[in-house]
Order: C-alpha cells, then sequence, then structure tokens
C-alpha cells in the first residue's frame, strides 16, 4: 500500500471529487518523499465563489451544485490555487449545501440590483469567511511564503495527470467529452480499452504512483460498513460489451470518487484494490475500501492517473 495522510471526512457534502482529488496528489507527492496535505474547504470555497459569478451572468436558470468531477477539482486548482489542510478546515458544523443556497440567493439579488461583479465578490467573501473561516493571504510550507496560486502549481503541474475512460460509443485512441451529468465543464478523457485501462491501473500502483477513480458504489455488494466493494456471486464475466450495456442503460453511474492506493489480495488469490474514501473512519479499515478487480473492470467511469506512470501517448494509442 502507498503513503497517505489521514482519512478524511467530507460530511452530507458532495465533494467526492474535491477529497479524492487531493488525496491522490498528497500521495503522489508523500511517496516522492514530500510532505503534503491538502484542504479541500479551500477548494469548496473557491467553487462557490466562482458559481456565484456564475449565477449572476446567467440567472436564475443557473443552478448551484456541489457535484463534480475530478478532473474539476485540477482544473480549481490551476485557477484559484490551494493551501495545507492545517491551514485551512471545514468547520464542523459547516452546512455547504445550505450554504450553496444562500450563496445563489445572494447572487440573484445583486444581479437583480445590477450591483457588479466586484461588490459580489466582497458580499460573497464575506459571506465564506463567516461560514468556513478567513482566508489565509498566504502559504508558508519549509520556510518559504507562497500565495495559493504559487503553492499549487509548485505541487501540481498543468499536464501533470491525464482522465481516462473506457467506452465504444467513441473510438478507442481518442479524447472526447465524457457524457455524465457531473461533468459540468465537458472535460476530455482519453478513450482506452478496459484491459489496458487496467494495466495502466496496475502498472500505476506496482511503481509507486496513485489513481483517482470515478465510478458507480450503487452495487448491493458494495457496502462501506464492510469496507468491501464486489459484484454479485457468480455474475458473467465483464466485457467492454457489458460494461457499454450498463453505461447505456444507467445501471453504471458517476456517483462517487476515491483515491486509489495499493493493491492486495483474499486468500484464494482474488485482487483487490485498496481505496481510500472519504466517508470518514468508521469501517473495519478506518476509511479505506477494498474493491475486487472484477468491480472496477465493471463499475469505473474514469480513471486520473499522473502521467509519469504512463507510457508516451503514442505508445498508449497504437493499434487501436
Amino acid at each position: 500500500m502507498l503513503r497517505t495522510t489521514p482519512v478524511k471526512d467530507q460530511g452530507g457534502d458532495d465533494l467526492c471529487w474535491i477529497y479524492a482529488m487531493l488525496a491522490t496528489i498528497e500521495t503522489e507527492h508523500l511517496m516522492q518523499g514530500d510532505s503534503v496535505d491538502l484542504s479541500a474547504a479551500f477548494m469548496a470555497r473557491q467553487l462557490l465563489a466562482e458559481q456565484a459569478r456564475q449565477c449572476y451572468v446567467h440567472g436564475p436558470q443557473y443552478k448551484l451544485s456541489l457535484r463534480g468531477m475530478s478532473t474539476m477539482a485540477l482544473r480549481l486548482l490551476q485557477c484559484y490555487g490551494a493551501m495545507p489542510f492545517s491551514s485551512y478546515r471545514m468547520p464542523g458544523d459547516a452546512d455547504l449545501t445550505g450554504l450553496a443556497i444562500q450563496v445563489r440567493r445572494s447572487a440573484l439579488h445583486a444581479r437583480a440590483h445590477l450591483t457588479g461583479l466586484e461588490h459580489l465578490d466582497r458580499q460573497i467573501g464575506k459571506t465564506l469567511d463567516e461560514a468556513i473561516g478567513y482566508l489565509p493571504a498566504w502559504v508558508f510550507m519549509l520556510g518559504c511564503q507562497y500565495t495559493p496560486l504559487e503553492f499549487a502549481h509548485s505541487i501540481c503541474a498543468k499536464d501533470e495527470y491525464l482522465p481516462l475512460t473506457s467506452f465504444t460509443h467513441h473510438p478507442f485512441g481518442q479524447s472526447f467529452v465524457l457524457e455524465v451529468p457531473d461533468n459540468h465543464h465537458h472535460d476530455v478523457f482519453l478513450n482506452l480499452p478496459i484491459d489496458s485501462l487496467m494495466r495502466y491501473v496496475d502498472h500505476a500502483l506496482r511503481t509507486g504512483h496513485p489513481v483517482c477513480w470515478e465510478g458507480d458504489v450503487t452495487e448491493p455488494d458494495c457496502d462501506f460498513r464492510r469496507g468491501i466493494a464486489r459484484l454479485p456471486h457468480g455474475h458473467k464475466p465483464v466485457t467492454q460489451q457489458s460494461r457499454q450495456r450498463a453505461f447505456d442503460h444507467a445501471q453504471t453511474t458517476d456517483d462517487h470518487c476515491m483515491a486509489v492506493v495499493g493493491i492486495a489480495h483474499d486468500k484464494e488469490g482474488k485482487q483487490f484494490y485498496i481505496c481510500k474514501n472519504s466517508w470518514g473512519k468508521n469501517n473495519p479499515y478506518g476509511g479505506f475500501f477494498f474493491m475486487e478487480e472484477d468491480y472496477m473492470r465493471a463499475k469505473t467511469i474514469a480513471l486520473i492517473i499522473p502521467t509519469t506512470a504512463l507510457p508516451n501517448m503514442q505508445q498508449m494509442t497504437e493499434g487501436m
């Protein structure tokens, strides 16, 4: 198992995509000997502030949402920066869902009175200060002083992670906008056969790199309380075609994200992936999750893998 920061708890908010992507970045740095523990609260704050501006511009038809994909977390990081967990933490009583409603109401009020975006930014900033906490101006790390944006760029370069997926309704070897509801910014994913995708996951983990996983956790035998995700006993072999059928019929959806940080085997030799979840530590494995190989093959919507763990693009797309 790769090194990780402590398991966190996203509470009742739909921010697994932020927690999972930050956990992936943290483990990538820990495996390189760096000490990085990142703030999901900072990312959530930037998301709400950004959406307030969008609501002001687009009006009542724009709906604020805490849902997203891990590619959105990478975009937020590149646009607004990052902060250490120790510098900016989510209060235990924070209700981000309620806060999103309040932010939307403020944005629509500002739009109705044409107060302007600068006034809105100040108003929303005050609201977020009171609800989440005042934002530090600087990041101090290992004797150095950074702005949040400088700090983010020091821990994650723009093209450091590659989004991947595996479906047959687009050609393999090409990138396409993944058609799931949480892909709000129309992010593109490189399409690969599922066998190739699984090989890259194994290679990444065995060479010391984490993987950010997005997929479906609604199957009956996916149980956080037991800490295990597996397909029903006696299930049919998972094929490229069966994956596509499940996606087409909304039986496989994008409803959760986790960081994959290791490989394990049971007594029968079946392979499992060790996932770092963000639902607290209240399960037999302290918040970690064991996902059977076939479950990952069947229920993966997308993966985000460090580019240093992958062959070059030409090798990845040859023969497709």
